[in-house]
């Protein structure tokens, strides 16, 4: 799922070479698939980059991203979370704030399945699969995502930007312009392939 693949690229990138601490709601992987090792693998990661928590229920996953922000060594947390539930209050995202704060982490949540709600983050973005560019000869592309900031604390406006993901580098990138020949579409993969629920990452 787009949003879960956007979210644990934000936690590598914002871990740099530390500690990422995966929570994943068990709703979230019923309904959009469980973590699969060669999907990590060709993401450019490995075992030992992230620390995979299942949660089975939107409590356990919330105490999950407490625990790990208020330990020091760990350095980004990712809590995957699917549906509507009330335990994801406004008051529930202020904990993890502060749990952030004092441990001096960041905390990415990726919700499907649900409607914006209010929150302490510091900002809000809405993910979703886009095309990506492929390569020489007709090969799959980097994983390519659109990312729309919906809402940033202090104001801004709304932007949308397509982003792909460099595994060598773990890092987002903006889409090198093709050149040359032009690609057949079949060699693209569409965004329509993907889930048409609703993605968002804060």
């Amino acid at each position: 799922m787009a949003v879960n693949a956007f979210g644990l690229g934000a936690g590598l990138q914002a871990a740099d070479g530390g500690i990422v601490v995966w929570g994943l709601h068990e709703m979230m992987g019923w309904e959009a698939g469980r973590p699969h090792g060669p999907g990590l693998h060709e993401m450019g990661l490995a075992p030992s980059d992230v620390l995979l928590v299942r949660a089975p229920d939107i409590q356990t996953l919330l105490i999950i991203g407490e625990e790990a922000l208020r330990t020091p060594a760990v350095r980004a947390v990712l809590l995957s979370a699917w549906g509507e539930a009330k335990a994801l209050s406004l008051t529930a995202s202020r904990r993890l704030a502060l749990a952030a704060e004092t441990g001096g982490g960041t905390l990415f949540l990726a919700r499907a399945g649900a409607a914006p709600a209010p929150s302490a983050a510091e900002t809000r973005w809405a993910v979703q699969a886009a095309a990506s560019t492929p390569l020489e000869g007709g090969a799959p592309g980097r994983p390519s995502f659109s990312a729309t900031l919906l809402r940033r604390r202090g104001g801004g406006e709304q932007r949308t930007w397509t982003l792909e993901w460099d595994r060598d580098d773990r890092s987002f990138c903006e889409p090198t312009p093709l050149s040359g020949a032009v690609v057949p579409m079949a060699a693209q993969r569409s965004a329509e392939a993907w889930d048409k629920h609703g993605r968002h990452v804060a």
